[in-house]
């Protein structure tokens, strides 16, 4: 069986990979399954630099193929805000931490004038895969647009996903069934991109 590290500690982030690839003949582990581990330092200007680096950085120190993935929200009336700083949205606004209900506060407050037709969004996820010699052999990317609500909906998914409703289907990533939020996110989109790469390495040489 073909083993893919996902280069994340966020472990909903790697439950939803292996949902992904549930079907495929891969075993997919994350950084939480090591008892070592590398702090990346997500300082790049796009997602694609930051997935690069936990890709590359992490698979030379793992000695393993790595799947590295950097994601974020992007909102129109924002100028593209939080974008690559999504994580810490809150943090750099005054908060010492940024938690999903801090980020998702600030959010709301620099919204709060903003009408609901000029509240649109998009979920952005680039994906990266290296060999245990930090070689790249392919990269992705993909968009769910929608738009973000005046208050939460929704326990469900992490993060922005209680604000952001896909506008088709009048719900939020919070309410949604996780096997549609599989076919319609940004993150299974940019997968199925990769997908062709990672199955052939998976597949048993003849």
């Amino acid at each position: 069986m073909f083993t893919l590290v996902f280069g994340t500690n966020n472990r909903k982030k790697g439950i939803e990979l292996v949902e992904l690839l549930a079907p495929y003949n891969v075993e997919v582990r994350t950084l939480a399954d090591f008892d070592k581990q590398l702090e990346v330092v997500e300082d790049g200007e796009t997602f694609f630099d930051n997935a690069r680096k936990k890709a590359v950085e992490q698979a030379k120190f793992l000695n393993a193929w790595v799947l590295g993935e950097d994601s974020g929200l992007c909102v129109d009336a924002l100028g593209g805000a939080p974008g690559v700083y999504s994580a810490m949205f809150a943090a750099l606004s005054g908060n010492k931490n940024s938690p999903d209900d801090d980020n998702n506060r600030v959010l709301l407050e620099k919204l709060a004038n903003v009408p609901l037709e000029k509240r649109t969004a998009h979920y952005t996820s680039t994906v990266v895969l290296a060999d245990p010699s930090g070689t790249i052999h392919g990269e992705a990317m993909g968009h769910c647009r929608g738009r973000i609500l005046f208050e939460h909906s929704g326990e469900g998914g992490f993060g922005y996903d209680p604000l952001f409703e896909v506008i088709e289907y009048h719900r939020t990533f919070g309410t949604l069934p996780p096997v549609v939020k599989r076919a319609i996110s940004h993150r299974a989109r940019a997968m199925r991109k990769i997908m062709p790469v990672i199955l052939n390495l998976s597949e048993p040489a003849v």
